[in-house]
């Protein structure tokens, strides 16, 4: 059989990380690759008990029923009230359930993107958001940053103002693990005000940040401007799928329509485990033990780099999130390097896919939170030893 694709789908590659990750799933690899939550914090005892709730109580069969394409109210309600902070007021009707945020990325790219329009993303920027937003065919215009993140003095209002949106990650980004200051916030913000542009806040690792300083979020800065996009994948457990939109009625209406179209709800199943563990307060217990682990996963990782890596690689110290970005010599090339290490039983993902435009093969990004300390410095020092004989 002979199959026939659309244009979209011809044009469609795998996710660079999604491949990377069958290689990974071998059991003797060492993999700094993916930026998955770890197993190490699932609360599988209080979503059992949720489970068993749920389908023995009054409300199963609402569980196993087709439910609305907005959400569980009660779970729309909880977000509402979660996210109405720093003096802004959210409304359920402002929240759209989704099944997982990267479908918010997808049903965004369907309402706002037409082809060849513009799109102001960081650089280098999430890699499922590319591939999120390219099938829509856009233009991207790479935002120039620098260690503390994108640089809002480089948009111009001409650059701001042809823009349908920009793409964000202000808190811990992915790739790079960098969070926005609040003077870079503020100035994003009041760009987007001036020149009528949205902004799209994708914010996934927002609560991890290990020593409980949370920033406002930029939707808190522009309201009228911002598209706030939450989960549940870091803070309780990613195959859950659960995600949230939160925007301006208009818009959350004409995503309502489209998400009808492509799946007609999030699991009602799942919506419903999830507000059960939520809804006393867990997470306010849960989300702490999080940022623990993380952070002691981090300084074991930042400690593994300093003591085995030559001084002619780069890396930053993140205040919170999953990631660390590291930058190699020139003489190398990430992906190359990639092929060698993983012979040597390490991962990672190499940099140059996180870039819209043009692209840089000399960096990498280590995700740390799966790994045990022992093995990070394991992995660590025979990186660091490729990498040292390639710069000998």
């Amino acid at each position: 059989m002979q199959w026939n694709f659309s244009d979209r789908a011809a044009s469609l590659k795998s996710s660079a990380i999604r491949e990377i990750l069958k290689i990974t799933e071998q059991p003797d690899i060492i993999s700094f690759a993916g930026g998955l939550p770890s197993p190490d914090t699932f609360p599988v005892k209080e979503i059992k008990q949720a489970v068993d709730h749920v389908l023995n109580g009054n409300d199963a069969i609402g569980a196993l029923q087709y439910g609305p394409t907005e959400g569980y109210v009660p779970l729309r309600e909880w977000v509402a009230k979660q996210v109405s902070r720093d003096g802004i007021t959210v409304r359920p009707t402002q929240v759209l359930i989704v099944t997982g945020s990267q479908q918010a990325l997808d049903l965004i790219g369907k309402a706002l993107i037409n082809k060849g329009s513009q799109i102001l993303v960081e650089t280098p920027t999430y890699l499922g958001g590319l591939q999120s937003f390219t099938q829509y065919e856009p233009q991207y215009v790479s935002i120039e940053s620098d260690e503390k993140g994108l640089i809002p003095d480089s948009i111009s209002d001409d650059m701001a103002k042809s823009a349908s949106f920009m793409y964000l990650i202000p808190n811990f980004q992915n790739p790079t693990g960098r969070r926005l200051s609040l003077e870079r916030r503020k100035q994003v913000a009041e760009l987007a005000k001036k020149n009528d542009l949205v902004l799209i806040e994708d914010d996934p690792y927002g609560e991890l940040d290990y020593e409980g300083n949370r920033l406002p979020g930029v939707y808190t800065l522009a309201p009228e401007n911002t598209v706030y996009l939450g989960s549940f994948s870091k803070v309780l457990a990613p195959g859950l799928r659960l995600g949230y939109i939160v925007a301006s009625e208009t818009l959350i209406n004409k995503l309502v329509q489209l998400k009808q179209a492509a799946d007609l709800h999030t699991p009602s199943l799942t919506q419903r485990i999830a507000y059960h563990v939520i809804k006393e307060g867990f997470l306010e217990k849960h989300i702490p033990t999080i940022r623990a682990l993380y952070a002691k996963r981090c300084n074991a990782m930042i400690d593994s780099l300093i003591q085995h890596m030559p001084k002619s690689v780069k890396f930053n110290r993140p205040e919170g999130g999953m990631f660390i970005w590291v930058e190699l010599p020139k003489t190398i090339n990430a992906t190359e390097l990639l092929a060698e290490a993983v012979q040597n039983k390490v991962a990672f993902v190499p940099g140059e896919p996180f870039f819209a435009n043009s692209t840089n093969i000399h960096c990498l990004r280590l995700a740390f939170v799966t790994v045990p300390e022992e093995k990070i410095e394991k992995g660590i020092k025979i990186l660091a030893e490729l990498i040292k004989k390639h710069t000998a």
